[in-house]
């Protein structure tokens, strides 16, 4: 006897967009239906790495933040994060259906989109797939695809507004702010001798970095929001280095974070990096970028 009935949505759900959301939101309204439990499928790395041999882009979302947001915002109870390797690369389309989401972690009813594909070579597709629940005995939804101001929200795009600094147009797609979560690392401290400490985010291997710059963000410790100017760059001002780092001074909020997870969400991009001719400077620059930052939250909250 299997332990859980699940609707189980499919997709790699990297960056959990809008077109993401209507699979997740019809999973769990699936699931409602069948007294089951609604649940998503990712990989703990994008197939193409296994499949290429070599990572072809940076991830929008590391797995957990996918498996946060997923839970956050569509309120999805089981992630299923399966390790994508050799074995699951030649996996026959209808043994994938079969034996790993029916036998395996009990699927009553899936989800997927319009352009799914899976399988050995890709051929599993929608078609094929609502015929072979037919034959399994289950159910199956094809979701079409999400379509803002005349774009099919993707993340391929949703990517390049990121790495252009684009984080409002990014938000318009995602349906959440750019988010972005690791722990945080020790840094020279250097903020806190001009009047304002920072804190270095270490971001997850593999994720895209925005583009570089200062953004008016939000960071979340604890459960609880607080504003902050997070700089996005190699710090040119303070160091002689091509090391990225993600370092965010945090508004009104006193303590030590090191060794900390902070989840911190981009909302938008202030101006581009740059080097100035003194630490003075830099300091009254940090201090406007501030108040830029209050009065955004402020407009927003409106």
């Amino acid at each position: 006897m299997k332990e859980k009935r699940r609707v189980i949505a499919l997709g790699f759900f990297d960056g959990v967009h809008l077109g993401h959301g209507a699979l997740l939101r019809q999973a769990r309204e699936r699931a409602e239906e069948l007294g089951a439990v609604s649940a998503a499928l990712t990989f703990d790395h994008h197939p193409e790495e296994v499949i290429l041999g070599r990572q072809s882009v940076p991830l929008i979302t590391s797995p957990a933040d996918r498996a946060d947001l997923m839970r956050r915002m569509y309120g999805i109870s089981d992630i299923i994060v399966a390790h994508f390797d050799q074995r699951m690369m030649r996996m026959d389309w209808r043994a994938f259906v079969s034996e790993f989401l029916v036998k395996e972690h009990g699927a009553v009813h899936l989800v997927a989109g319009h352009d799914h594909h899976f399988g050995y070579k890709g051929e599993g597709n929608p078609g094929r797939l609502k015929d072979r629940c037919i034959q399994l005995g289950i159910g199956c939804d094809i979701v079409p695809k999400v379509v803002l101001d005349g774009i099919t929200v993707s993340s391929s795009y949703i990517r390049s507004l990121i790495a252009q600094g684009e984080m409002e147009r990014a938000m318009e797609f995602l349906g959440h702010p750019y988010t972005m979560s690791g722990s945080v690392a020790h840094g020279r401290r250097l903020g806190t001798t001009l009047g304002f400490p920072t804190v270095n985010l270490i971001p997850p291997p593999g994720v895209i970095v925005p583009a570089f710059g200062v953004y008016a963000t939000r960071v979340w410790v604890d459960g609880q929001p607080f504003l902050a100017v997070t700089n996005v760059g190699v710090r040119p001002t303070v160091e002689d280095s091509t090391r990225v780092t993600v370092e965010g001074f945090i508004l009104d909020f006193s303590g030590d974070l090191y060794g900390r997870e902070l989840r911190m969400e981009f909302f938008r991009h202030l101006r581009g990096e740059q080097r100035f001719p003194s630490l003075e400077a830099l300091r009254e620059e940090v201090m406007r970028n501030a108040r830029q930052t209050r009065d955004y939250f402020a407009a927003l909250d409106k």
